[in-house]
């Protein structure tokens, strides 16, 4: 089996590399950077430039499913120039992968998108489930509308399609935690405005096994990619500071503070999404981390 993946070279791209190789499947991995193209027996890389529209000839020979993890990371700072890069670096991605699909005979079956449970409203008491209709009336619910429609088009070409929403990933270098864990690293950690919105996070290793059995499973339709058992914000500082062997002894970082120093991007941790991963769990994923605790001593040790 031969899997063309976006955004391989990054923190979830990565590891689900790995894991497709340990599967015995081969790797076909698009990068703007030309100096992270490697050319190996199972893994090869090749280039392409969304904003040209140029792709690599050969990148789809023998690929039977695509997984799109390209696109800007949306916790650096929300000026109106980046606002448009983190959409365009997910939906132009999708464009110039559908457009070369619809123009070369190919053996494409699948194709798994991320995506991200910031699609939901913030609730703290509403149990969200992929069905759920309504979207977020803010920039993170507009950025995941278009990338899902981007993503729904390779439907008219008559692919399988998977969407894949994120939660909150947990990992050793990259992603939130890591910036969670600096204040705290310092003694100066705090929960984040009221500290009872919901956090449904994943542990990378589990989000990267739901890639994989998405590829293996040729899941289509919409999942939530979370752990079993979503904690408050204030749980979840407490228990990051107990792994640390810190304290958390200042007040709450006030909601008005936050979005004095981040600005619109403060939603991003003022939301709750409170969401459920009963379908996935169904489906037959075996979760390898259920509680927060074991996540987080397997990465801060």
């Amino acid at each position: 089996m031969r899997v063309l993946i976006t955004g391989a070279t990054g923190m979830v791209g990565s590891r689900l590399s790995d894991l497709c190789l340990e599967k015995g499947m081969e790797i076909h991995y698009l990068t703007t950077g030309k100096s992270k193209i490697q050319k190996k027996k199972n893994y090869k890389g090749f280039y392409w430039n969304p904003d040209t529209g140029e792709i690599e000839a050969g990148c789809l020979e023998g690929v039977n499913t695509i997984v799109h993890l390209a696109g800007a990371s949306i916790a650096e700072p929300w000026t109106s120039s980046y606002k448009k890069q983190i959409i365009k670096s997910r939906v132009a991605t999708a464009n110039l992968l559908f457009e070369t699909l619809k123009k070369q005979d190919n053996e494409v079956e699948n194709f798994i998108s991320a995506s991200a449970i910031g699609v939901y409203p913030s609730s703290l008491q509403k149990l969200y489930f992929e069905d759920d209709a309504a979207v977020a009336d803010n920039f993170v619910g507009e950025v995941v509308r278009k990338w899902e429609a981007a993503a729904d088009q390779f439907e008219k070409i008559g692919l399988d399609v998977a969407k894949i929403r994120i939660g909150l990933v947990l990992a050793e270098e990259g992603g939130m935690l890591e910036k969670i864990k600096k204040p705290i690293s310092l003694n100066m950690g705090a929960a984040l405005g009221s500290g009872k919105q919901w956090q449904s996070w994943i542990h990378v290793e589990d989000l990267a096994g739901i890639f994989l059995f998405a590829i293996q499973n040729h899941l289509s339709g919409t999942f939530n990619a979370v752990a079993p058992n979503p904690v408050t914000n204030k749980e979840l500082t407490k228990e990051l500071a107990k792994q640390m062997g810190k304290s958390i002894w200042l007040p709450n970082v006030p909601k008005f503070a936050l979005k004095t120093l981040l600005g619109e991007m403060s939603q991003i941790v003022l939301s709750s999404q409170l969401v459920s991963c009963k379908k996935i769990d169904s489906a037959g994923y075996n979760f390898k981390y259920h509680q927060l605790s074991r996540a987080l001593a397997d990465l801060t040790d």
